[in-house]
Parts: structure tokens; C-alpha cells; sequence
């Protein structure tokens, strides 16, 4: 919808969208149907043996299994005791909840979210992080307006803030309130909506008045569920927070029980856990099979990257500028904006930045390798792959600057940004020395 709603100004006038939102949540359901019963699929394939259900540990080599049933987590009453030699963790996290929140079937996280019911006239965001924000714009182009009230000094944290910027200034519209340096100390539900409650986190500062909402969307965080699986039964130990502690084999204290993903700690991204995951089956086959090589496979990436789904997105890799600044490590920057890519403007989204940064320590001698780099544009979290190959691989502006970049296309904005490091790119004004 967002995409498009400027296209009357070429001379394409699809006029003002009609939305139906049991259609919109009938087709995010065959999606997501097609997604897990393709996976399902695979595990029949593979002679994967599939329960569904609570489960939780009741020793180092058994597990106890609630089976569930229906859309939800409804159980059957039967229980299956699963024997195993080796074991893998994988429980995931869930949301935070506040414990002053009502229980209200107004008051939604991430989940609840994603049910897609209603459309909310006034939405309130607690937390500026990437997953309120990325429900946010969804809800706000389906017609809601947001309010967000975050503790911290600025939205979307760990981005840096020049990235960050172009976000919000493109994202103004969709908001009435942007409640920064502010908790939430209370909330009740009441026939109008449910009243929430402000404190700013600024001695001397006055709070921002209590406001109305359709619908609260805690997105405060997450919580590991290390401590619902009964793991001190198998002898694994758990952090206070839930997080289970692993080695560079994704191995826990019990040699043949592993855990990945969210349970293991941040970043609790998918990508992440999809690797981590290779290594613990890798690890196990190995063993298994006498084979040393796949025995010693470890989870050794040096960058995980991150993207926020908005409009625009909002992707990172490697080492921020603010990092950088923080850690004292001098780097070189390439800054290339895209109001110079031929793709962005034929778009009409020309907003974007590509941005670069190499180590320019006196060590490397001019020749630094490349240690981050971050973008902000439509289609970012599509392009970020490739810094991080070049950070894996260990490449220099030379090295991505010569790659020969497709045109017109919003990729090529990342061999500019490496030319404009380089001192070698012709596509933007000569700076002035």
C-alpha cells in the first residue's frame, strides 16, 4: 500500500485502497500454512518422527510430552516419555509481559499482534524497538495512529542514529506522540480503551499525560524459556534470565544435551538460530559417525546481521559508527547517498543512504579491511547479505569498489559507497579538499 500510494503523481491513480481485512488474515494464514507444512513435509522426508506438545526434561536422557492439539496449545491429556541420546534445546522466547498490564484482550504483544483482527483508531507502542516498530507501520498503514513511548533517548537502538534519522523522518506522519526518555507505570482498562499511565525517566521532568488507546502493543523485549523446561532435571544449568550457556559447539554443561537460538542469548534473530542449529546437528552427526571433521564444526560467524521490516528498512552489519566510536577504533567512512542511484529515483524513493566503514587504524597502512557497514532505503534488508560476505571474507574498498554492480539497481549503491571510501567514485560531486 505504501509502496504505491505515490504513484497518481506519474500517472497511475489506483485510488484509495478498500481493505478487507478477513482476506488480508486469510492470506498471512495460507502463507504461514505453506511455510510450516512445507516444513513438515521435510521433516517426513528426512524420517523425522514429529510430537507436538508441553514437553520438559525428566533426566539427562528422557523428556515428557503433553501432546497438544487444535490451533492453540490445547492438550489431549495423553503423555509420551521420549528416550534420547543426544538432545538438542531449542525452546525459543517469549514476550515480556508487564506485570501492571490488564488482561484485556486489547492489550497485545508481537504475537497477538500478527492475529490481525481489528484495525485500531489509536495504537500505543510500548518500546521503540525494531518489533513494535515493524507491527507499528503495519497497523499505521492499515489506518491507525501510533503513539511510542520508549526509556532510552532515541527509537530502533543498536542502528546508528544518521540510518535511524531518514527512518523517522519518513515515518513523522504516521505518528501523534513519540514519547522518548519515558516509562510506563500504569495502565487499567476501562469502556473507552485502556488508560495507560506515564513517568518520564528524566528527574525534574514533567510526565506526559494518561492517554486512551484502542490497542497496546507491548514490545518491551523478549524472555528466554530456559526455565520451563524442568532443565535442572537433566542437569543443565540456566542462567537467572533463562538463558542457557553454551560453548562455540552450541554444547551445554551436559556434553550430549545442546541449545540453540533465542534460549542461547542475543541477538534472538532466526538467522541466527538456523545456523547455530547446523553446528549442534553437525556436531552430533559427527560424533555418530566417527567422522572428526563434522565433529569439530563450531559456530565461528564473525557478523550477524540485523534488519528492521519497516518503510523504509533499516539494515546493519558489523561494526557501527557509533561502535566505533565508543570502542575508539578509527575507521574511514563511504557515504553514498541515494538521491545519485538512478534505480532509487526512477522509484521515487531516493531517501536512502548506503554507508560503509573500514579499518583505517595506522596499521592497515590505507588497505583497511572492511568492519561494517549499514543502510537505510526500500529493499535493505534485500542488500545487507553482501556486506556481511565481505566482512566474512575480509575485503577491502578495492575489493568491492572493482566488483562490476548491475545498473540500474539499489545494490550498486554498496560498490559507491566503497569508491567513496576509495577516494575513486565519479557518480557524486568531487569533495571538496
Amino acid at each position: 500500500m505504501d509502496e504505491v500510494s505515490h504513484m497518481a503523481d506519474l500517472g497511475v491513480d489506483f485510488g484509495t485502497p478498500k481493505l478487507d481485512i478477513g482476506k488480508l488474515r486469510t492470506h498471512k494464514e495460507k502463507v504461514i500454512g505453506k511455510l510450516t507444512g512445507g516444513l513438515a513435509a521435510m521433516a517426513k522426508m528426512r524420517k523425522v518422527t514429529t510430537v507436538r506438545g508441553v514437553g520438559e526434561f525428566l533426566s539427562a536422557n528422557h523428556v515428557v510430552v503433553e501432546e497438544t492439539t487444535g490451533a492453540g496449545q490445547e492438550k489431549t491429556g495423553v503423555k509420551k516419555v521420549l528416550a534420547f541420546k543426544n538432545c538438542i534445546i531449542a525452546a525459543g522466547s517469549q514476550a515480556v509481559r508487564l506485570p501492571f498490564m490488564p488482561k484485556d484482550p486489547r492489550v497485545v504483544d508481537s504475537t497477538g499482534a500478527l492475529a490481525l483482527k481489528e484495525v485500531p483508531k489509536r495504537m500505543l507502542i510500548l518500546g521503540g524497538g525494531i518489533i513494535g516498530l515493524e507491527m507499528g507501520t503495519v497497523y499505521s498503514t492499515l489506518g491507525a495512529r501510533l503513539d511510542v513511548v520508549e526509556m532510552m533517548d532515541g527509537l530502533m537502538q543498536g542502528a546508528d542514529r544518521d540510518l535511524v534519522k531518514v527512518w523517522q523522518k519518513m515515518n513523522a506522519p504516521r505518528f501523534d506522540n513519540i514519547m522518548l526518555k519515558t516509562k510506563t507505570v500504569g495502565a487499567k482498562a476501562t469502556k473507552a480503551g485502556i488508560e495507560v499511565t506515564f513517568e518520564s525517566a528524566e528527574v525534574g521532568v514533567a510526565a506526559p499525560a494518561p492517554q486512551v488507546y484502542d490497542m497496546v502493543l507491548q514490545a518491551v523485549g523478549r524472555t528466554p524459556n530456559g526455565k520451563k523446561i524442568a532443565a535442572e532435571k537433566a542437569g543443565v544449568s540456566v542462567t537467572d534470565r533463562g538463558f542457557i550457556p553454551v560453548d562455540i559447539q552450541m554444547r551445554t554443561n551436559v556434553p550430549h544435551i545442546f541449545a540453540i537460538g533465542d534460549i542461547v542469548g542475543q541477538p534472538m534473530l532466526a538467522h541466527k538460530a538456523v545456523h547455530e542449529a547446523h553446528v549442534a546437528a553437525e556436531v552430533i552427526a559427527g560424533e555418530i559417525q566417527g567422522n572428526k571433521e563434522l565433529a569439530a564444526s563450531a559456530f565461528n560467524a564473525r557478523v550477524i546481521p540485523s534488519v528492521a521490516y519497516t518503510d523504509p528498512e533499516v539494515a546493519w552489519v558489523g561494526l557501527t559508527e557509533d561502535q566505533a566510536k565508543a570502542q575508539g577504533i578509527k575507521v574511514k567512512k563511504g557515504l553514498f547517498p541515494w538521491t545519485a542511484s538512478g534505480r532509487a529515483i526512477a522509484n521515487g524513493r531516493d531517501e536512502g543512504v548506503t554507508k560503509l566503514l573500514f579499518d583505517d587504524s595506522p596499521e592497515a597502512h590505507g588497505h583497511g579491511k572492511i568492519l561494517g557497514g549499514g543502510m537505510v532505503g526500500t529493499h535493505a534488508g534485500d542488500m545487507i547479505g553482501e556486506v556481511a560476505l565481505a566482512i566474512e571474507m575480509g575485503a577491502d574498498a578495492i575489493d568491492i569498489g572493482k566488483t562490476i554492480h548491475p545498473h540500474p539497481t539499489l545494490g550498486e549503491s554498496i560498490g559507491m559507497a566503497a569508491e567513496v571510501a576509495h577516494g575513486s567514485c565519479t557518480d557524486l560531486p568531487p569533495s571538496k579538499k
